[in-house]
């Protein structure tokens, strides 16, 4: 096994363990905005993880969602999200995880998307189901020991789907309109809180595609690995592939990702016009 997947599962499952002692004996909340909260264990578990990978890997940058930072002359990056869906994990509601992503991003900034940037190792650990995905860049996506392939639902009406809502700036958000419209096309579309496992279970053939606004890096690393070593397709709503930090992010099982693009057109041609009056 790739060494720095191995450590990376090591670390994940670990600091999952860390993760469901804190849920089941609950954690102080604070907020960063109006309804964009960090409790204590995701300080707890960054600072874990975030430990971890310096002894490991030294010499490689990290850059964590609560704000950890390592600067480190190295083109190879991890990306650390210690607990996506804080909010779920906050109010008792059993689904979150822990994501980790191995980037190699020759002469860029370790907190910068870069042209030619790869993903190469990722890992999203589920604690509460013991559900460990992981994918190494070139050598497919994994469930535990098993082999993972997208869907082969072949139509948007025969699809489900899952997206997300910011917690930042919701009034602004336009993610409703596309939500309102894919719950008409499609078999249904689910918001369970979690872009890192939303991905993972595009990858395993659960969702058969995904969208979402304005993620971070650590959000989507772990999980755009997986889908793609799945036989996915990760892009923009424009069908560019997807770059790390890009506005917007479409994941689907490949079969259906043209229809996926025609509504997003629709949608953003609607809206342009709206605003034209």
């Amino acid at each position: 096994m790739n060494r720095y997947l191995e450590q990376a599962i090591e670390i994940a499952r670990q600091a999952g363990e860390l993760l469901l002692r804190e849920f089941h004996r609950g954690s102080e909340i604070e907020y960063k905005g109006e309804a964009d909260i960090v409790t204590a264990a995701d300080r707890r578990a960054e600072e874990f993880i975030v430990e971890r990978l310096r002894t490991y890997f030294p010499q490689h940058a990290i850059v964590a969602e609560e704000g950890s930072r390592r600067e480190a002359a190295t083109e190879f990056c991890w990306y650390v999200d210690p607990l996506d869906g804080t909010t779920n994990f906050a109010h008792g509601y059993p689904l979150f995880a822990v994501s980790l992503a191995l980037v190699s991003r020759p002469g860029a900034a370790q907190d910068e998307a870069a042209a030619g940037e790869e993903i190469l190792v990722g890992v999203v650990h589920d604690p509460v189901r013991q559900e460990t995905f992981s994918a190494t860049r070139g050598e497919g996506a994994w469930l535990n020991q098993k082999r993972l392939r997208v869907s082969r639902t072949p139509r948007l009406a025969e699809s489900l789907l899952s997206t997300g809502f910011p917690s930042r700036k919701r009034h602004e958000s336009p993610n409703i309109l596309y939500y309102h419209r894919f719950t008409l096309l499609s078999h249904g579309v689910r918001r369970d809180g979690s872009a890192a496992l939303d991905l993972c279970y595009v990858a395993s053939g659960r969702f058969d595609g995904f969208w979402e606004f304005n993620l971070k890096p650590w959000d989507t690393a772990a999980g755009v690995l997986l889908v793609r070593e799945a036989g996915g397709l990760v892009t923009d709503f424009q069908g560019r592939p997807y770059r790390l930090g890009d506005d917007e992010i479409a994941a689907s099982n490949g079969l259906i990702h043209s229809e996926l693009q025609q509504v997003f057109a629709e949608i953003a041609a609607r809206a342009s016009d709206s605003r034209s009056l």
